[in-house]
This record gives structure tokens, C-alpha cells and sequence, in this order.
């Protein structure tokens, strides 16, 4: 735990707008002795934080400026918005090395968008913490049903929970993990109620593209993907010409770099080997996976055909099942460093393609978001067939099963997780007691 940790360092938290990083820390905050929060959206704020002063002098100010009658034990500044100032960010190493007994939090939604600017970055003397919507564990607690998923780990039961574990994960599927429509949903229990939060959310992101570049025509490459890139979720994608525009391939390529780096969205690249490393083929078509299935269902007007569907699987031939299992991919780990992968079979012969590959002690393990009999499975079986690991995940709206199965060319036998979505945040573990 970072707080007590004899290594803490100053700690950055990234992630995009409206994720929950104030509010989060503002309840971290409470379990301090000394709670300070400065935002630096605020003239005053960032006016006394840039001040060329003595750390210890300025600590003080600190105190004074906020009229905290400072008590004894531990101390937690929150600093909001720090992009805002190179100037804080650089003194964040001070912190670390002069005041080590403070603990230190900052915060920027537009944060990646000046690492790149001529100043002296903090590196090695800060932690990092992505933050994200939440997952569907989170969801659930939300909700007050957190001991299904507690029954769902326990074969005696899972199979009594699994119905009502699946009509949570769609209510999920439709309202997503952005904090304020997850409150929202809490008060008014009805899936088509906010989209005042929606539009709002998806108007911030466009009224950023001048924070993300400061180039007149990539403000406007950015913009146009907010507007009309949604549509493209889960799908591979060309940068030249993106969404039937006018732009070229280099001018595409940097605007999702940049939203990339503000968390965004992520472009997903294809391995084609099947063994440790997962090198990513950058030159290939990349997938897109924006931040939060939600946001994708509303801009992309599709929440009436999941709320009319029998099966996720049937919707959008199946690409927004494909989104959330992306999304709850992320959950798996707190690394700021995960990315996500998909593997496509190099070489000549017939072509296979794996949705997505995630890497357990060491093995590249083949996911595949499909419905239908393991015979079908054809883009696993291929990937087993040139891969040293022996099991394989199957997402899907069923139960928890597992098969053992044999591929269909060279007879390989390799074990089949059959991985209801609402497990997925749990793969990890399973795959660990499968192997």
C-alpha cells in the first residue's frame, strides 16, 4: 500500500476527465491527521505553490493559507490539476528528497499532454497510478450485489447466481463505468436516464482538443474523432482517411497518440508470435478501445439493440462484447504500463485472428469473446497449435465451464476456459487453476 510504503514517493494519478481521481482522493484524504487540497485551476492556488521559496517555508504557507491549525501525525497534500504548472511538477523531486514525511498527491486530467514541454520532469523520484472507469467488481459493490460474484467462486453455486450475475453485467454493459452515470443509475435505476452526463462528458472531451495539442489542424483531427470515432469501437482502423475524412494517415496517427497518452482511448495492436515476448507489429492495423463501453453505446446511439438483444454477442456482431471485455482487461492489474494486444498468425497459410492476448506467469494465453461449440473456436485452436501454453479463454454469456479439448489440424490438447463475462475481472486467478 502506497500510504505506507517505505518507498513512497510523491504519487501522480492519470487518467482522464471525470474518472473519479478528486473524489477518490478527497475520501483518501479522510484517513489522514493533516488533509491539504490545492487545485491549481485556481489562480490563488497555483500563485502560492509556484512561489520560490525554502520547501519548509513553503510547507508552512501551506498550512497558514488554508488556516489549518496543523496536527500532530500524518500529512497528505492533494495537488488537482497540476498540469496546469511545470513549475509544481518539477517540484515534486524536492518534495521526495527534502519532506519525505508528506505524503504527496497529484492529479491532471491533461497531464500527458506537456510531458513532452522543455522542463525538468520528476522522473524516477514519482509513482504512477492509473486511474479508469470502474469495472464491473466496482459496479456491482455499487449496487449493493457485490456477495453474487462471492457466490459466483463457489462451483456449489455459481450456476444458481449465474442469471441474475448476467442481467447485472448488461445493466453494466449499457451504463458503463464513468462515476456519474454509475450515481446516476444508483438514484434512478433507469438505463436511459442520463444522458445529460453523456453529452456533457463527450462536450468536455471536445472542448479539450486545444489542451491536448496546441496545433491549430490537430485540435482538429482530435475533435473530429470525439465526434465521429465512436462508431469504429472494437473495430481495426486506418489512419488515412479515419472515418471517411479528408485527413492523412500522419495527422490521424499523432491526434490518437495524443489521446492515447490522456487515456482516452487505447490503439491496440496485433502480436504475431506466440510466445513470450508480445512484441506489438505497430505497423499493422491497430484496433480502437476508447476508455468506457458506456460513452461508446450512447454516442454511438446503440443501447437500444443491446436492451432488445437475447445475447450481447448479437449486438453489433458482437464487436461492443468484445469493447467491455477489452475494458475489463484493464482491471486486471494496476500497472500504468498495460496495454492490450490481439494476435494475428504471420506467415502464409490461412488466416486466424485471436481477440486478445494477456500474459499469466510468463504464457501468452489466447482469448477469444465468442459463442458456439469449441470446434469453432478455429482462430484458438491455430494459435495453440503454434504455441507452447495449453490453455485457452473463451468469453461468453455462459456459464463457468472448463472442456478439455484438442486442436482440430495437429491434435494438441489444450484446456478450454469457458469464462462468463462477469468473471473476467477474475481470469487471472482461474487461468492460475487451470494450468
Amino acid at each position: 500500500m502506497w500510504k505506507k510504503s517505505p518507498r513512497r514517493k510523491p504519487l501522480l494519478l492519470r487518467g482522464a476527465r471525470q474518472v473519479g481521481k478528486t473524489t477518490v482522493v478527497n475520501e483518501f484524504g479522510g484517513s489522514y491527521n493533516n488533509y491539504l487540497y490545492y487545485n491549481l485551476e485556481r489562480a490563488d492556488h497555483k500563485a502560492l505553490l509556484e512561489k520560490d521559496l525554502p520547501l519548509d517555508t513553503l510547507v508552512e504557507q501551506l498550512f497558514l493559507f488554508h488556516r489549518h491549525q496543523r496536527r500532530e501525525g500524518t500529512t497528505l497534500i492533494f495537488i488537482d490539476e497540476i498540469q496546469n504548472s511545470p513549475t509544481v511538477i518539477s517540484k515534486l523531486r524536492y518534495f521526495y528528497e527534502e519532506r519525505p514525511d508528506l505524503h504527496i498527491i497529484a492529479a491532471g486530467s491533461l497531464l500527458e499532454s506537456i510531458v513532452n514541454v522543455d522542463f525538468s520532469f520528476p522522473v524516477g523520484r514519482v509513482d504512477y497510478l492509473p486511474m479508469r472507469p470502474c469495472s464491473f467488481r466496482e459496479f456491482v459493490c455499487a449496487i449493493g450485489k457485490n456477495h453474487l460474484l462471492e457466490m459466483a467462486r463457489t462451483p456449489e453455486l455459481a450456476d444458481v447466481v449465474h442469471n441474475e450475475l448476467m442481467s447485472c453485467f448488461n445493466k453494466y454493459l449499457l451504463v458503463g463505468g464513468m462515476p456519474a452515470a454509475v450515481q446516476a443509475y444508483l438514484e434512478e435505476r433507469d438505463l436511459l436516464a442520463f444522458d445529460d452526463i453523456y453529452e456533457t462528458l463527450l462536450q468536455a472531451y471536445r472542448d479539450d482538443a486545444e489542451k491536448y495539442a496546441r496545433a491549430g489542424k490537430l485540435s482538429n483531427v482530435i475533435r473530429f474523432i470525439l465526434e465521429h470515432g465512436w462508431g469504429n469501437a472494437g473495430s481495426t482502423v486506418t489512419m488515412n482517411g479515419f472515418a471517411n475524412s479528408d485527413y492523412k494517415s500522419r495527422e490521424v496517427g499523432e491526434a490518437f497518440r495524443l489521446m492515447d497518452k490522456a487515456m482516452l482511448l487505447e490503439l491496440v495492436y496485433p502480436i504475431t508470435n506466440t510466445a513470450v515476448p508480445a512484441m506489438p507489429e505497430t505497423k499493422r492495423q491497430p484496433k480502437l478501445i476508447w476508455l468506457d463501453t458506456g460513452l461508446v453505446n450512447y454516442a454511438a446511439n446503440i443501447r437500444n439493440d443491446i436492451i432488445g438483444a437475447n445475447d450481447i454477442m448479437d449486438v453489433w456482431k458482437g464487436r461492443i462484447a468484445e469493447h467491455v471485455v477489452a475494458q475489463e482487461l484493464l482491471t486486471l492489474n494496476y500497472k500504468i504500463s498495460q496495454r492490450r494486444q490481439f494476435w494475428v498468425k504471420g506467415g502464409g497459410g490461412a488466416s486466424a485472428e485471436v481477440d486478445f492476448i494477456w500474459t499469466v506467469d510468463s504464457r501468452l494465453i489466447p482469448i477469444e469473446v465468442k459463442s458456439g461449440r469449441n470446434s469453432h473456436l478455429r482462430s484458438i485452436h491455430s494459435f495453440i497449435d503454434l504455441s507452447p501454453t495449453d490453455v485457452a479463454v473463451r468469453v461468453w454469456s455462459g456459464p463457468l465451464s472448463i472442456d478439455d479439448v484438442q486442436t482440430t489440424i495437429k491434435k494438441k490438447k489444450f484446456r478450454l476456459i469457458n469464462l462468463p463475462f462477469y468473471l473476467v475481472g477474475d481470469m487471472e486467478r482461474i487461468v492460475r487453476q487451470n494450468m
